[in-house]
């Protein structure tokens, strides 16, 4: 088996007709080209300075002594942490609801108004000088009414705050979310809401004519 050495690696600039010649770099290490029996090669380097794979190395003494680190991008004793979200960075839907003190004042109009549009398909009503979310659905018969309000009270009942559901007319249901303790909103009717709309309602209301 055949084993062909070269003792350097010429880098060439781009040939220019009529230019001065070809420059040369000379590098500190050689390359072993052997010839595999079906015609390929195996390069690895060779020399006196062996810089091992053409890969990531570990520094030089030198270059450690010169601080490099502090002069590029990035440092070795770079702190990585795992932040955990606090709850403002979750979604409404996944925040717990917390005790609500009978002294704490109920939500204020604007904040309830910046609330609302974290929510779909609530609003705001203000009735015995209190707001109150209320939402409704139109569904397709009664059993699908009685069926949507299994399904609420499926997702509120661990929270452990519950809105108000009534049944009206065949088929529609209303459900309204407030605090009572403090007579008005608090963060937990803003949580449950958000909960509700995750609730599964395509296969409960109407569907939809398609005409030809």
């Amino acid at each position: 088996m055949a084993t062909h050495h070269v003792s350097s690696l010429s880098l060439l600039r781009p040939a220019v007709v009529g230019t001065a010649a070809r420059r040369k770099f000379e590098l500190p290490f050689s390359l072993q080209c052997r010839r595999r029996p079906c015609g390929s090669f195996i390069t690895r380097a060779a020399g006196t300075d062996m810089l091992g794979d053409f890969g990531a190395r570990d520094p030089f003494p030198q270059e450690l002594e010169s601080n490099f680190g502090e002069k590029v991008i990035g440092f070795q004793s770079t702190e990585h942490k795992i932040l955990i979200p606090t709850a403002t960075a979750l979604s409404l839907s996944q925040q717990d609801c917390s005790p609500v003190s009978p002294l704490q004042a109920p939500m204020s109009a604007d904040d309830a108004r910046k609330l609302l549009k974290k929510i779909v398909g609530w609003r705001l009503i203000d009735e015995d000088g209190g707001l109150k979310l209320q939402c409704l659905w139109k569904l397709r018969d009664f059993k699908c009414g009685v069926e949507l309000i299994n399904r609420i009270l499926e997702v509120v009942e661990p929270t452990g705050h519950f809105p108000s559901l009534h049944l009206e007319q065949p088929n529609q249901v209303r459900a309204e979310l407030w605090t009572d303790s403090i007579g008005g909103l608090s963060m937990n009717d803003f949580i449950v809401a958000a909960k509700i709309d995750l609730i599964k309602t395509s296969d409960l209301v109407p569907k939809k004519r398609i005409w030809a």
